[in-house]
């Protein structure tokens, strides 16, 4: 080795002791990382730099973790599919602009890739925990070369966008860790589906196992839980460019993350100082009606009903045995057919969760009224909606052929309307008459009975009265004072006549013995002479 290489050398590994202990966020062309060194975002939230997992074996990754909480906690893994065998790990920024990890044979093992031109590139850590590749002090997130929040692991930051940009065909989706202590990717993503009107899925391998619904304005449709909140706020955008989903914080003291974990379950979850913790805020998959598709084509799915699979109106069991026996994947078939030529028509649902919009199509200036006149002369049409229920309502969602993955929430869901033959629509509007008529006429009994009963309990309250007011008539008595003199007690409305004193000893001659005629239990009674 010359002393030229040597002098190099010196000077690189003096370099990145100033820039370690001066803190810094960035790395140049001319300087690197090595194992055992970091750099932290500027508010000290994030930190880059290497780890093992398992925690002690000779497996490294390059990755980006929390730095202030949850200290280990990794958000995003550079070399999720090749680890290092040891520390001998560099990570460089090239004259092209891109990142580049070696390994100790100076092997690349993983690179970050842009094919705009560079000029100063330097790589910097921000506060949001976003590793970005830019040309000098340009900080435009439009203009970086490259940026870590376009290639997610399993998680997803304040910020992040999941989605696509339709324009270069990019595409962020979280993947699952294989195991908590194996970050290569595992068998779960979550993705936005471009399949007919874009949604929310979580898929196994090939196979969906989780759908949020279509954006309705206010919302994906399968997430009535979510409302405007204190802590996040959040937002669907789909234009001619881009259709993604995000979401920023409120209330930025909240450290908050949405993540895919190996078991395939989607949380948001939340630190708690207090615990020194993280704590599950949310889960997508709340219960066995957010397994997707499960009671199969043209059924509902309610949670609080046994069992939970119920065919829609006018549908019966495709499989009347393995319904029977809880297999409901068979799903339903109708009672009739439709027949386009002679007209159908449409029964309302109200209150669901959306079918699966993966074989849709959607007009964004159409009214209801419009959209249900369009799916009526497309006879392959099977239902439809308003596309934003915001704002009273817009736009037209339509589906066609099965009817799938549809959950009844009750409250808070949406309405939608689905394609019956015309004699069953009739059918259905009779009976719904009838129901009305009949709740008519119960509520108007019940009424009725309500005013018999008042005027009941009014006249027997009347008649009460009547009978005490007679009852203190004849406990009426004349009361009289020392002197002689009288005192009338209740005497209004007496009909008996009342004599005074005087008049009383002149008839029975002072009480005279002679005039008295026996003893009752009231006392004595007299003769009166006249």
């Amino acid at each position: 080795m010359d002393a030229l290489t040597t002098l190099v050398i010196l000077l690189s590994y003096v370099v990145s002791i100033l820039r370690i202990c001066s803190a810094v966020d960035s790395i140049t062309v001319n300087q690197m990382i090595q194992d055992g060194e970091t750099i932290t975002s500027a508010g000290g939230s994030f930190e880059l730099g290497f780890f093992s997992r398992p925690a002690n074996s000779n497996k490294r990754y390059l990755g980006i973790w929390y730095k202030k909480v949850a200290t280990g906690t990794v958000a995003w893994v550079a070399n999720r599919e090749l680890p290092l065998n040891d520390t001998s790990g560099v990570l460089k920024v090239t004259d092209q602009g891109k990142l580049v990890l070696l390994n100790g044979a100076n092997t690349i093992i993983w690179s970050s890739n842009s094919s705009r031109s560079a000029q100063n590139p330097n790589a910097q850590l921000l506060e949001s925990g976003n590793l970005v590749m830019k040309n000098g002090n340009d900080s435009d997130p439009e203009n970086f070369l490259w940026q870590s929040f376009d290639h997610p692991s399993s998680t997803l930051l304040p910020g992040m966008k999941l989605g696509r940009n339709i324009i270069t065909g990019l595409d962020r989706r979280l993947s699952s860790w294989k195991s908590t202590d194996d970050p290569s990717r595992g068998n779960f993503t979550y993705r936005l589906d471009p399949n007919g009107f874009p949604q929310l899925i979580v898929m196994q391998g090939s196979d969906v196992t989780f759908r949020s619904g279509p954006w309705n304005g206010l919302r994906f449709s399968g997430f009535p839980e979510m409302r405007p909140n204190p802590v996040f706020k959040y937002d669907f955008v789909f234009n001619e460019k881009e259709m993604y989903f995000t979401f920023d914080l409120v209330n930025s003291s909240v450290i908050t993350r949405l993540e895919l974990n190996p078991n395939g379950d989607l949380q948001r979850l939340v630190w708690i100082d207090r615990t020194q913790g993280w704590t599950v805020y949310a889960t997508a998959q709340k219960d066995d009606c957010d397994i997707y598709a499960l009671c199969g084509g043209y059924a509902t799915c309610n949670i609080n009903d046994s069992p939970r699979c119920d065919c829609m109106k006018g549908f019966v069991p495709k499989f009347p045995d393995e319904w029977n026996r809880m297999d409901w994947s068979g799903g339903c078939d109708r009672n009739i057919a439709l027949n386009c030529q002679n007209g159908d028509g449409f029964l309302k649902y109200s209150g669901i969760k959306l079918p699966d919009t993966r074989n849709s199509e959607f007009n964004r200036s159409m009214n209801l009224k419009e959209c249900e006149s369009l799916c009526l002369r497309t006879c392959s049409c099977t239902a439809y909606s308003n596309l934003d229920i915001s704002r009273g309502g817009s736009g037209c969602l339509l589906w066609f052929d099965n009817l799938t993955d549809i959950r009844d929430f009750t409250e808070d869901g949406q309405e939608f309307y689905v394609r019956m033959a015309a004699s069953e629509v009739d059918a259905f509007a009779s009976s719904s008459k009838r129901k009305k008529q009949r709740w008519v006429i119960s509520i108007s009994a019940s009424i009725v009975a309500l005013i018999l009963l008042s005027l009941l309990l009014g006249l027997y309250i009347l008649k009460k009265k009547k009978k005490k007011k007679k009852k203190l008539k004849r406990k009426g008595t004349m009361l009289y004072n020392l002197e002689g003199s009288q005192t009338n007690e209740r005497q209004e409305d007496l009909d008996l006549p009342l004599f005074d004193l005087t008049t009383i000893c002149n008839a029975t001659n002072n009480f005279s013995i002679d005039n008295k005629l026996g003893q009752e239990g009231f006392g004595s009674v007299y003769k009166v002479s006249t």
